[in-house]
């Protein structure tokens, strides 16, 4: 807990200097929205969902204004000269408030607005973002994020997924997530879509690869390995992504690299409303195939090693995993593929490299640089091996299922009007 409360902290502070410096107020907001995400204890899932919501309403109110890009809704008209600024505050504002009404952002709220003179098109801007969140709020209402659902495991057999102590006595959490409807991708309801960009079945338990994953995550991954085989740096790699969600990552890194390309406020909007559409989609992928397939864990295999039929996996009954295992099936990584989605996304948008970017995490007392995005998903794919809860082909399944489905998400999403403005 002291952990999230530093985290909370940390993204308040950064929305607050933000706000302080008059800076762009999509940008601002995003960070508000994210500290908002973040102080509700909302789950790294639930934070990609709520942000693409939130982006995309900040991106139709701009959008209507400055016309820059194809609508996402088609729906939010705005008067001539209505201010985009006033818009964008408005909008992430009111989808806020609507799912989380006790979030502490009104004082963030009229200060941001208190920066916009007084006029019709500052009015009209406010309205322009208040339809605009009204009708992202309207287009995901029953779209399968709720109510809950739990997952049984349906034998003990080897390979099959069981609980994990971090699990409730109902099952595997989320299970309901594998059926949300897509931002990105086109769907007629259902999972059909999911089929373009799931993995397909994990590698089989007799194979190689299977044991020489295996055995990389039994001896970097288990809570008691030695600075030998799992190093400091990586033991705390391990932790900071353990506590930073793709939500909190990829937003912070794309504020950053926008500020520093100085990039307009129109494409901005279309930036962050990309890369969470993007991430939330591939939340929804990873979880109909950890669903599909059910892989167990490292924690459960390796104890259970002797029964994988694979004479090269030696089991070691007294395995646990240097950081909790999350309660449900293993392949592909979540993070994996929520974050290599957004990291595409931004690729895409800012180029691969030549960026300066800071994440930090106050409780833990650890800030890492990095020049380019793949960076980032490295250093993410290690912290799942070298925390003992992922095998590296989960890692590689998830980068590039997040990858794929960004490249579709990118190409056929909020493309701009003109054919040289925005794209790259």
């Amino acid at each position: 807990m002291k952990q999230l409360r530093m985290s909370v902290l940390l993204v308040a502070l950064m929305a607050s200097s933000a706000i302080a410096a008059k800076a762009d107020p999509v940008l601002d907001w995003n960070a508000i929205a994210v500290a908002t995400l973040i102080g509700q204890a909302q789950s790294p899932f639930a934070q990609a969902r709520f942000m693409a919501i939130t982006q995309l309403a900040v991106f139709e109110a701009v959008n209507a204004i400055t016309r820059d890009y194809e609508p996402y809704l088609g729906t939010v008209g705005a008067p001539a000269g209505a201010r985009a600024d006033a818009a964008a505050i408005s909008a992430a504002y009111h989808v806020l408030k609507f799912y989380f009404p006790a979030a502490p952002i009104d004082v963030q709220y009229a200060a941001s607005l208190a920066a916009i003179p007084p006029s019709q098109a500052k009015d009209d801007g406010i309205a322009t973002g208040q339809a605009a969140a009204t009708a992202m709020i309207l287009n995901r209402v029953g779209d399968g994020a709720a109510p809950p659902q739990f997952f049984t495991p349906p034998s003990t057999d080897p390979g099959v997924w069981q609980k994990t102590p971090s699990c409730p006595a109902a099952g595997g959490v989320n299970f309901q997530w594998q059926n949300i409807k897509p931002f990105g991708v086109p769907s007629a309801g259902g999972t059909d879509w999911i089929a373009a960009f799931e993995p397909g079945p994990p590698p089989d338990m007799t194979s190689a690869q299977y044991a020489r994953d295996y055995n990389e995550v039994k001896r970097v991954g288990n809570a008691s390995a030695s600075l030998a085989d799992r190093p400091q740096d990586r033991a705390d790699v391990a932790r900071f992504y353990a506590a930073a969600s793709p939500a909190f990552v990829f937003n912070s890194a794309a504020r950053e690299v926008a500020t520093a390309l100085g990039r307009s406020m129109s494409e901005n909007a279309r930036s962050l409303a990309l890369l969470n559409m993007a991430s939330s989609d591939a939340l929804v992928v990873s979880f109909w195939t950890k669903y599909n397939y059910v892989l167990w864990r490292p924690e459960t295999a390796i104890r259970r090693g002797d029964e994988d039929g694979n004479p090269k996996t030696d089991p070691d009954p007294a395995f646990v995993p240097y950081i909790l295992t999350p309660c449900f099936p293993s392949w592909p990584s979540n993070h994996g593929s929520g974050s290599n989605s957004a990291a595409e996304i931004l690729r895409r948008e800012f180029g691969a490299g030549g960026h300066y970017i800071t994440l930090t995490n106050a409780a833990l007392g650890l800030t890492y640089h990095y020049t380019t995005f793949k960076q980032i998903t490295d250093d993410i794919a290690d912290a799942r091996v070298y925390g003992g809860i992922h095998y590296r082909f989960d890692q590689d399944s998830g980068g590039e299922l997040g990858r794929n489905l960004a490249t579709f998400v990118h190409k056929n999403n909020l493309r701009p009007v003109h054919p040289n403005n925005g794209q790259q």
